[in-house]
Protein backbone atom coordinates (compact mmCIF):
# COMPACT_ATOMS: atom_id res chain seq x y z
CA UNK A 1 0.00 0.00 0.00
CA UNK A 2 1.48 3.28 -1.15
CA UNK A 3 1.88 5.99 2.05
CA UNK A 4 -0.02 8.97 2.09
CA UNK A 5 1.49 12.39 1.13
CA UNK A 6 2.53 14.72 4.14
CA UNK A 7 1.39 18.00 3.59
CA UNK A 8 3.52 20.70 4.99
CA UNK A 9 1.67 23.36 3.38
CA UNK A 10 -2.11 24.20 2.11
CA UNK A 11 -0.37 25.62 -0.83
CA UNK A 12 1.09 22.20 -1.18
CA UNK A 13 -2.24 19.99 -0.77
CA UNK A 14 -4.58 22.54 -3.07
CA UNK A 15 -1.28 22.04 -5.97
CA UNK A 16 -1.80 18.37 -5.85
CA UNK A 17 -5.51 18.50 -7.58
CA UNK A 18 -6.27 19.31 -11.29
CA UNK A 19 -6.23 22.74 -12.02
CA UNK A 20 -10.02 23.40 -12.26
CA UNK A 21 -10.42 21.49 -8.60
CA UNK A 22 -7.30 24.02 -7.15
CA UNK A 23 -9.36 27.18 -8.45
CA UNK A 24 -12.08 25.80 -6.39
CA UNK A 25 -10.42 25.33 -3.68
CA UNK A 26 -8.39 28.58 -3.67
CA UNK A 27 -11.68 30.54 -3.84
CA UNK A 28 -12.94 28.56 -0.90
CA UNK A 29 -9.18 29.77 1.26
CA UNK A 30 -10.23 32.80 0.33
CA UNK A 31 -13.81 33.02 1.26
CA UNK A 32 -12.75 31.82 4.53
CA UNK A 33 -10.19 33.92 5.07
CA UNK A 34 -12.40 36.60 4.37
CA UNK A 35 -15.03 35.43 7.19
CA UNK A 36 -11.95 34.33 9.62
CA UNK A 37 -9.47 37.00 9.13
CA UNK A 38 -7.94 36.69 12.81
CA UNK A 39 -8.07 32.97 12.02
CA UNK A 40 -4.92 30.69 11.60
CA UNK A 41 -4.48 28.90 8.88
CA UNK A 42 -2.90 25.36 9.14
CA UNK A 43 -2.74 22.00 7.83
CA UNK A 44 -4.53 19.16 10.49
CA UNK A 45 -5.62 15.93 9.36
CA UNK A 46 -3.98 16.38 6.08
CA UNK A 47 -5.97 18.95 4.88
CA UNK A 48 -6.52 22.62 5.14
CA UNK A 49 -7.97 23.93 8.11
CA UNK A 50 -8.39 26.92 10.30
CA UNK A 51 -7.85 27.46 13.73
CA UNK A 52 -9.55 30.28 16.11
CA UNK A 53 -10.34 29.63 19.74
CA UNK A 54 -9.63 26.05 18.69
CA UNK A 55 -10.42 24.53 15.63
CA UNK A 56 -12.62 26.44 13.41
CA UNK A 57 -13.35 24.70 9.97
CA UNK A 58 -11.56 22.61 7.30
CA UNK A 59 -11.95 22.12 3.42
CA UNK A 60 -10.62 19.98 1.57
CA UNK A 61 -11.14 17.96 -2.09
CA UNK A 62 -11.89 14.06 -3.63
CA UNK A 63 -12.30 12.75 -6.83
CA UNK A 64 -16.56 14.14 -7.23
CA UNK A 65 -16.61 16.84 -4.66
CA UNK A 66 -15.24 19.26 -2.28
CA UNK A 67 -16.05 19.26 1.18
CA UNK A 68 -16.05 21.56 4.07
CA UNK A 69 -15.93 19.97 7.57
CA UNK A 70 -16.44 21.40 11.08
CA UNK A 71 -16.43 19.61 14.78
CA UNK A 72 -20.38 18.79 15.24
CA UNK A 73 -21.34 21.83 16.53
CA UNK A 74 -24.55 24.16 15.82
CA UNK A 75 -23.51 24.81 12.39
CA UNK A 76 -25.37 22.51 10.37
CA UNK A 77 -28.45 22.78 12.26
CA UNK A 78 -28.43 26.19 11.81
CA UNK A 79 -27.89 26.03 8.06
CA UNK A 80 -30.20 23.07 7.72
CA UNK A 81 -32.26 24.10 5.14
CA UNK A 82 -29.40 25.90 3.28
CA UNK A 83 -27.30 23.00 3.24
CA UNK A 84 -30.44 19.94 2.33
CA UNK A 85 -28.99 19.70 -0.94
CA UNK A 86 -26.13 18.76 -0.46
CA UNK A 87 -24.39 15.11 1.17
CA UNK A 88 -24.07 15.50 5.12
CA UNK A 89 -22.33 14.23 8.14
CA UNK A 90 -22.92 15.58 11.36
CA UNK A 91 -19.75 17.28 10.89
CA UNK A 92 -19.18 17.90 6.93
CA UNK A 93 -20.79 18.48 3.69
CA UNK A 94 -20.30 17.49 0.08
CA UNK A 95 -20.53 19.86 -2.89
CA UNK A 96 -20.05 18.20 -6.18
CA UNK A 97 -17.51 19.47 -8.18
CA UNK A 98 -20.38 19.04 -11.06
CA UNK A 99 -21.93 22.20 -9.57
CA UNK A 100 -21.43 25.34 -8.51
CA UNK A 101 -20.04 25.97 -5.21
CA UNK A 102 -22.23 27.90 -3.07
CA UNK A 103 -19.17 30.34 -1.73
CA UNK A 104 -21.78 32.68 -0.08
CA UNK A 105 -22.88 29.83 1.94
CA UNK A 106 -19.37 28.39 2.77
CA UNK A 107 -18.93 32.65 4.48
CA UNK A 108 -22.27 32.15 5.96
CA UNK A 109 -20.73 28.89 8.01
CA UNK A 110 -17.45 30.44 8.44
CA UNK A 111 -18.42 33.63 10.12
CA UNK A 112 -20.99 31.50 12.00
CA UNK A 113 -18.13 29.23 13.11
CA UNK A 114 -15.69 32.38 14.00
CA UNK A 115 -18.84 33.57 16.68
CA UNK A 116 -19.66 30.04 17.71
CA UNK A 117 -15.73 29.21 18.59
CA UNK A 118 -15.04 32.63 20.34
CA UNK A 119 -18.31 32.79 22.22
CA UNK A 120 -17.41 29.07 23.66
CA UNK A 121 -13.86 30.33 24.82
CA UNK A 122 -15.18 33.25 26.35
CA UNK A 123 -17.82 30.93 28.37
CA UNK A 124 -15.03 28.35 30.05
CA UNK A 125 -12.86 31.22 30.72
CA UNK A 126 -16.04 33.05 32.50
CA UNK A 127 -16.66 29.58 34.23
CA UNK A 128 -12.62 29.10 35.42
CA UNK A 129 -13.02 32.62 37.29
CA UNK A 130 -15.40 31.75 39.52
Amino acid sequence: MAEREKFETIDGYIGTFPENVQLILQEIRKVMKENAPDAEELISYQIPAFRYYGMLIYYSAYQKHVSVSTAPFKVFEVFEKELSPYKRSKSTVQFPLDQPVPYQLIAEMTKFRVKENKEIAEAKATKKKK
